[in-house]
């Protein structure tokens, strides 16, 4: 996606924040106007392996893998960066793969012990292979900016209008999704055409924290990301908070606190 943005093939992206701070810090001229999903990485592994509600402590978790290798998307995404930053010190190696559908087939060959990514990869996996959520979203990276919206800086310029209509829209799907949750999954199986209602729902349960809005704890769980990204050499230059976010949109459209952490219909039951 931030390719695409390079090239001007879109305007507006649906993204993790890491790769449009490295984007931003490599001449993009991008900003982030608007929240979507936080805590959105999750980690999977075969059932033989110890889970967080078995230990109750991540770095046990992890030291069950010594040794081993653990697969994640591309370098630079949000998932790469926070298991990279979790196992900096200790014996582990990291797969880096272009899809996310390639880490199943990987646990179940052998290849990686466990795997990173969003919710719909727990819920792939457990319907492909003999898996389970081994480390929650929560415990990972807390209020990590999983999905937010960034724009181009010349789309702010020239149509602001329709950054705003936009962000009306993006909130209301926001609300459908944890209010509505069937609602909101038989609407996106009908758009997408080869994903089913009881997938979508699965992966809602996973990580239904989803909300348009900044607030402070959004904004500042992306800036702890910067000391970690140069450490792992993914940012060359020091980057502030007004290089990334710009908040006048989301202020105006969601002036109220944040909807992260309301409670939601996950169960999905029908209204």
């Amino acid at each position: 996606m931030i390719e695409a943005f390079k090239t001007g093939e879109i305007d507006l992206g649906y993204i993790g924040l890491p790769p449009v701070m490295m984007g931003i810090n490599n001449g993009l001229k991008l900003k982030c106007v608007a929240g979507g999903h936080v805590e959105g990485t999750v980690m999977i592994s075969k059932d033989s392996f110890s889970s967080f509600d078995d230990l109750s402590n991540v770095n046990e978790v992890l030291n069950q893998f010594e040794g081993e290798n653990i697969g994640t998307p591309a370098r630079g995404s949000i998932h790469d960066v926070i298991i990279r930053d979790l196992i900096h010190d200790r014996n582990i190696s990291i797969i880096n793969y272009p899809w996310a559908d390639f880490i199943p087939g990987a646990i179940s060959d052998g290849e990686i012990s466990a795997g990173l990514g969003t919710p719909s990869l727990a819920a792939v996996a457990s319907r492909e292979i003999n898996s389970k959520l081994i480390i929650p979203p929560s415990k990972l990276w807390p209020y990590n900016p999983s999905y937010g919206i960034a724009v181009r800086e010349e789309l702010i310029k020239r149509e602001p209008e329709f950054i705003t209509d936009f962000l009306i829209a993006h909130e209301a799907a926001c609300n459908l999704i944890r209010n509505q949750p069937r609602e909101a999954a038989e609407v996106a199986a009908g758009q997408l055409g080869n994903i089913d209602v009881d997938f979508i729902l699965k992966t809602f349960q996973i990580s239904p924290k989803y909300c348009a809005s900044l607030p402070e704890e959004y904004i500042k769980s992306t800036l702890d990301f910067v000391p970690v990204l140069e450490k792992l050499g993914y940012l060359q230059n020091k980057i502030k908070r007004e290089d990334i976010f710009d908040l006048k949109f989301i202020q105006e459209v969601h002036p109220e606190p944040s909807h992260y952490d309301l409670p939601s219909d996950t169960a999905g039951s029908k209204n």
